[in-house]
C-alpha cells in the first residue's frame, strides 16, 4: 500500500477564512487556561471512527480534566464528547469487531480502573469486565484480553503499610515499628520524579502477564519469574505472544538496560528467547502473515536505533534503516505486510515514514513544517489517524486516506481562541556552527514590529540535551513575543533530529560547541536584523539541560541583562548524589564524579559563579527528583552572596515537567513572573526598563 505525501495545508484549514487577517491582542499567561489539547487518536477497525483524548483546564480546581471524544472519520458530522464529563478517561483502546471501546478511568467504588464501553450506538452505562486489571490488548479473534499486571497487592501490605517504608533486608532495628514514620534503605534508587520516593528495592514486585477470555473470569498468569514483562503483541493466530523483558531489572546498579525479544507459546505455555543479536530490542510487532516480527533496535546506550525485522520462529535479524540518520520509533506493519511505518523528528518536525519490509530506501510519507503525533493505521491499511500542531496552531485531530487524497480536519476545539489571540509564525534559518555543523533556528518576530526600530531579544534554550524545538505552538515563546520581544530558539549540537552523529556530540562536552552554536545564532540573528535587535536588552533563558545551559552562559559572558532558569542544574556533584537520572552523566560525562572529576568540575557552572553578573529568575519545583531544588537553593545563595539581585520561585505541588504537565495555576504563574522579570529588567517592545532598579 502507498501513502501519499499530505500537503502542509494547516495554515489553510484551521482557522474559517473569514478570520484570517484580523487584528487579535498578544498571547497572555492565562490564555493556557483555554487551551484544548487533544492526543491519543485510535481509529476503529473499520477506519469510520477516531476515538481521542480531549483534554482541558479546569481553573478553578487546579486540575487537568480528560475526556474521551468521538468522531466520525468521513467528517459528516461533528465530533461527540464518549465518556462522561463527571469522570476522567483516557487511552481509548478498540476490540478488533470495533463493537467494544477500553478505556482507563478512576471510578469511586472500583479497585480496577479499567472500563468498556459498547459502541454499536452512542451512549449506555460503562462497565467492567470480571479479571481484568490493567488496559487490555484484544487478541485478533477479539476472544481473550493481554495485560500486563503486577498482582494483588499483599495483605501484609495493606495492614502493615511501614513494610512499603522499610527495607526488609534492613540490619538495623526500631523498638516500635507502627510509630516508624521515616524509611529505611539498603539499595538504590531512593527516588524518582513524579513519584517521590520509592518503596524500598526489596519490596518491588514485577510485572507479569495475564489472560481473561472476553466473557470475564479468573485471569490466567502466563509468565513469571523475578523480572517484569511489558510491551505483550499477539500473533495473528492468537497462539503466541511476544513481549520484551529486561535481565538488568533486578540490578541494583544498572549501568545499561538489555530489553530483549521473548515469544510465548500459549499451547504448551513454553517461553524462548528471540535472539537478536542487539543489546536493545523493543517495540515488537508481527507482520501480518505471523512469520516476521519487525522491533526496534540498538547496540547499546547513545547508540544508533533502527527498524529491524527477525523471522519469528528465530533466525538472523536485519536493520532496514542501516543507511538511514535517524531515529525512528514505533514500528507497523501495512495490511499486505510489504511495509514499515514509523515516526522519527526531523528538522524540528515529527513525521510518518516508511520502508519496504524487503529493504531499501526510507521515504518520507507525511509533510509539512509541522509535528504529527499518535499515528494509528486502521486494521486494513485504507486510513491514517494523527495529531498536527505547527507553531501557529494548537493540536487537532486529523485522518487522511492512504493513496491519494486529502487530509481531512475532524476537530476544531482551539478555533474559538485563534479568533482572539493573535499567534506570531517564526522564520527558519540555517547557519554554519563550529566544525562545519548546519545548526538550524528560528526567529519570531516582536509583538507589532515596525522596520528601523529595535527591539530587545529573548534566547530559549531546551531541555535534554537529546530533544528539540520545533514547529510546534509554544505558548511561552507567544507569550513574549507578544510582550515585543524577538523570540529565538534553536537546535545546538545534542539536539535529536538531525541524525546520530549531531545528537551525541556534546558528549563529555557540555558547555564547549553547543555554547558557541548559542551564541553564533545569536550573532547571526543580530546581523541579520541590521540594528532590529537591542544588544544591550537580550534575555536568555531555559529549562533542566536549558537551565543548566542558561548557568552556565551567565558565567561566561555577561551579553545577556537578564537570565531565567528554570529546573536547572548548577553543580553535577550535588546533583549525582540527589538525581533519579545519574545514568545521563554516567554516559555523556564518561562516568560517575570519581572517575571523571575533572569534568564534573570543568563543567559545572557552580566553577564559574565568581564571574556571573546577570540579573537571574530562578525557578524551581520543590517536589523535582530530576533536576532536585538544592542546585537551585545554591545557585540562589551563590548570587546573593556577591550581591548579584536574584529572585529564587519555589513551586509546591509539582515536579520536573512544570512548564509542561504541571498544576495549571502554578504553570500559569511560572509564565506570568518570567514576563513580569523581564519586563521590569529590559522592558518590552514599547517600554523601557525600570529606572535603575536592583536588588543589590
Amino acid at each position: 500500500m502507498r501513502y501519499q505525501h499530505f500537503a502542509p495545508v494547516l495554515a489553510l484549514v484551521l482557522v474559517p477564512a473569514a478570520l484570517q487577517g484580523q487584528q487579535a491582542r498578544p498571547w497572555q499567561a492565562t490564555d493556557y487556561y483555554r487551551l484544548t489539547v487533544v492526543a491519543n487518536p485510535t481509529l476503529s477497525p473499520d477506519g469510520r471512527r477516531v476515538a481521542f483524548v480531549v483534554t482541558t483546564v479546569v481553573e478553578d480546581k487546579d486540575r487537568r480534566h480528560n475526556e474521551i471524544w468521538m468522531a466520525a472519520a468521513d467528517g459528516s458530522s461533528p465530533a461527540f464528547r464518549y465518556t462522561s464529563p463527571s469522570t476522567e478517561a483516557s487511552n481509548p483502546n478498540w476490540s478488533p469487531d470495533g463493537s467494544l471501546l477500553a478505556f482507563t478511568s478512576r471510578r469511586e467504588g472500583s479497585e480496577d480502573d479499567v472500563w468498556f464501553l459498547r459502541t454499536a450506538a452512542p451512549g449506555g452505562e460503562a462497565f467492567q469486565i470480571k479479571g481484568v486489571h490493567a488496559i487490555p490488548v484484544f487478541s485478533r479473534d477479539g476472544k481473550w484480553l493481554l495485560y500486563a499486571w503486577r498482582g494483588e497487592e499483599p495483605d501484609t501490605l495493606k495492614s502493615q503499610t511501614w513494610r512499603t517504608r522499610v527495607s526488609p533486608t534492613a540490619i538495623t532495628r526500631g523498638p516500635d515499628v507502627k510509630r516508624f514514620d521515616g524509611r529505611v534503605y539498603t539499595s538504590i534508587p531512593l527516588v524518582a520524579d513524579e513519584r517521590g520516593f520509592l518503596p524500598p528495592r526489596e519490596t518491588r514486585r514485577p510485572s507479569h502477564l495475564y489472560l481473561v477470555p472476553l466473557a470475564g473470569g479468573m485471569p490466567r498468569q502466563v509468565t513469571q519469574g523475578e523480572v517484569s514483562q511489558s510491551a505483550p503483541a499477539w500473533s495473528p493466530d492468537g497462539r503466541m505472544i511476544v513481549f520484551v523483558q529486561d535481565s538488568t531489572e533486578t540490578q541494583e546498579v544498572r549501568d545499561e538496560i538489555h530489553p530483549m525479544l521473548f515469544v510465548l507459546t500459549l499451547a504448551d505455555s513454553t517461553i524462548r528467547a528471540l535472539p537478536t543479536g542487539f543489546s536493545q530490542s523493543t517495540d515488537p510487532a508481527w507482520s501480518p502473515d505471523g512469520k516476521t516480527i519487525a522491533f526496534a533496535c540498538a547496540s547499546g546506550r547513545g547508540q544508533e536505533t533502527d527498524v529491524c525485522v527477525i523471522p519469528a520462529a528465530g533466525g538472523t535479524a536485519r536493520k532496514l534503516t542501516s543507511d538511514w540518520s535517524l531515529d525512528p520509533s514505533g514500528p507497523t506493519w501495512s495490511a499486505d505486510g510489504k511495509t514499515l511505518y514509523f515516526s522519527a523528528e526531523t528538522n524540528g518536525n515529527v513525521h510518518l515514514f516508511a520502508v519496504a519490509a524487503a529493504g531499501g530506501p526510507v521515504r518520507q510519507v507525511t509533510s509539512g513544517e509541522r509535528q504529527l503525533r499518535g499515528f494509528s493505521q486502521s486494521p486494513d491499511g485504507r486510513w491514517i489517524a494523527y495529531t498536527s500542531s505547527d507553531i501557529t496552531h494548537p493540536t487537532e485531530v486529523f485522518v487522511a486516506p492512504v493513496g491519494r487524497g486529502t487530509e481531512r480536519r475532524l476537530t476544531s476545539f482551539n478555533d474559538s481562541l485563534l479568533t482572539q489571540v493573535g499567534l506570531i509564525p517564526a522564520d527558519t534559518f540555517w547557519f554554519t556552527g563550529v566544525g562545519g555543523l548546519r545548526i538550524q533556528g528560528w526567529l519570531m518576530k516582536p509583538q507589532g514590529y515596525q522596520p528601523g526600530k529595535s527591539y530587545p531579544l529573548v534566547l530559549s534554550i531546551h531541555g535534554g540535551p537529546h530533544s528539540n524545538y520545533g514547529n510546534v505552538l509554544f505558548p511561552e515563546f507567544q507569550m513574549l513575543a507578544g510582550q515585543g520581544y524577538w523570540m529565538l530558539f534553536t537546535n545546538p549540537r545534542g539536539s535529536s533530529g538531525y541524525g546520530h552523529a549531531f545528537t551525541f556530540a556534546t558528549r563529555g562536552r557540555w558547555g564547549m560547541e553547543d555554547y558557541q552554536d548559542l551564541m553564533q545564532a545569536v550573532d547571526v540573528v543580530v546581523a541579520r536584523a541590521k540594528g532590529g535587535v537591542d544588544t544591550t536588552r537580550m534575555a536568555v533563558l531555559g529549562g533542566s539541560y536549558g537551565g543548566f545551559m542558561t548557568n552556565w552562559i551567565v558565567g561566561h559572558t555577561n551579553r545577556f541583562r537578564v537570565a531565567q532558569t528554570d529546573r536547572s542544574i548548577f553543580n553535577w556533584y550535588s546533583w549525582y548524589g540527589s538525581s533519579d537520572a545519574q545514568g545521563l552523566t554516567d554516559y555523556e560525562f564518561l562516568g560517575g564524579p570519581w572517575e571523571s572529576d575533572s569534568l564534573y568540575r570543568t563543567l559545572s557552572p557552580m566553577t564559574y559563579a565568581g564571574t556571573m553578573r546577570t540579573p537571574m529568575l530562578i525557578v524551581h519545583s520543590e517536589d523535582d527528583k530530576r533536576t532536585p531544588i538544592t542546585d537551585g537553593e545554591q545557585l540562589f545563595v551563590s548570587l546573593r552572596k556577591r550581591g548579584i539581585p536574584a529572585e529564587f520561585v519555589r513551586y509546591p505541588r509539582s515536579y520536573h515537567g512544570l512548564s509542561r504537565t504541571g498544576p495549571p495555576w502554578l504553570l500559569v504563574d511560572r509564565l506570568e513572573r518570567i514576563r513580569t522579570w523581564f519586563s521590569h529588567w529590559i522592558g518590552t517592545g514599547d517600554a523601557p526598563p525600570a529606572a535603575a532598579a536592583s536588588q543589590r
